[in-house]
């Protein structure tokens, strides 16, 4: 999988740009989800039908960040991690467009006839409620009109599940409510997250249960503040664990930056600056104030208690 970083006005020429015509899907791509696969599937078929090369084009940072809502400056899978995933689909190149405030203001057709006609495109790709241009001034339809026949366009609709259309923003919405055991039937894997371990302030090893304080290096939207039976990689392993993203109100009066506490099942030993990735399993329970350090202790003792089970009864793949 080749990587082309590409901005608006082009700079020509542009480098490895395949030498045939090529199949172009389109779309901001955050999380990666089953709609998202469903129009990389359908520019696939496509490809392999004209034995054309297969790319997508991604939009970085999210064009929704720039124009001022500051809720996208998270994402569901950040770039690095998007390209990691993106190379597990067989890709043959991926187009990073730098989305910046001048680049929001390219009318719909200079952003089809001045920058994709010149990539050599065979057919675009792109999902039924895709839009482009000033404002998303563009819908599927004008793109049809701007292309006329120079390059074909695929419109795809919409991937339902259970009724309801899979979307990033469905996602979002179910991380905020704290559903992350949902999230694999519209992804097809755990939602996750990547990060450091860091020093903590030691507290949980003199309460008996010592964890991983993680920092999130990486911009990802993060599930709402709580206990969590998690999947915890480091070090070429898989554990298990409960992990808890919050403010620790038993031992602070005032609000501090949301942390992320793992207590590893199985586990001891020095991690301090490994990555760790983090997969949410299931949500336990709100993070809440105890009266006093031996009730806290009590309820951790229960939340191990549950995430054994659900991990048993899950039989989570290791």
């Amino acid at each position: 999988m080749k990587i082309i970083h590409l901005s608006y006005p082009l700079q020509f020429p542009i480098p490895n740009l395949p030498e045939s015509q090529q199949i172009l899907a389109i779309g901001d791509f955050d999380g990666i989800h089953l709609g998202h696969q469903y129009v990389i599937d359908n520019a696939r078929n496509i490809a392999k039908r004209n034995q054309l090369p297969l790319s997508i084009m991604t939009f970085n940072p999210h064009p929704r960040e720039v124009l001022g809502q500051s809720k996208y400056s998270r994402y569901l899978v950040p770039l690095q991690k998007k390209m990691e995933l993106l190379d597990s689909l067989d890709l043959d190149y991926v187009y990073i467009v730098h989305f910046d405030k001048d680049f929001s203001k390219v009318s719909s057709d200079d952003f089809v006839t001045k920058f994709l006609f010149p990539l050599k495109l065979h057919t675009i790709v792109v999902g039924f409620d895709f839009t482009f241009g000033y404002r998303g001034s563009g819908t599927v339809e004008t793109l049809k009109k701007i292309c006329d026949g120079k390059i074909n366009v695929k419109i795809v609709e919409p991937y339902n599940l259970n009724g309801e259309k899979v979307s990033s923003t469905l996602i979002r919405e179910q991380l905020h409510l704290g559903n992350v055991d949902c999230i694999r039937q519209f992804t097809g894997r755990d939602y996750f997250i990547t990060g450091t371990v860091v020093h903590g302030d030691g507290r949980g090893r003199t309460i008996g249960f010592p964890t991983a304080n993680i920092e999130v290096t990486e911009p990802f939207v993060l599930p709402k503040k709580g206990v969590y039976v998690v999947k915890l990689s480091f070090k070429d392993k898989v554990y298990t664990g409960v992990l808890n993203i919050g403010v620790k109100p038993t031992f602070y009066e005032e609000n501090i930056t949301p942390t992320l506490e793992a207590h590893i099942f199985d586990f001891s030993g020095d991690i301090y600056d490994e990555e760790i990735k983090v997969e949410f399993l299931s949500y336990l329970r709100d993070e809440k104030k105890f009266n006093s350090v031996e009730a806290l202790v009590e309820q951790i003792k229960e939340d191990v208690k549950k995430a054994k089970q659900y991990t048993q009864k899950s039989d989570i793949n290791l």
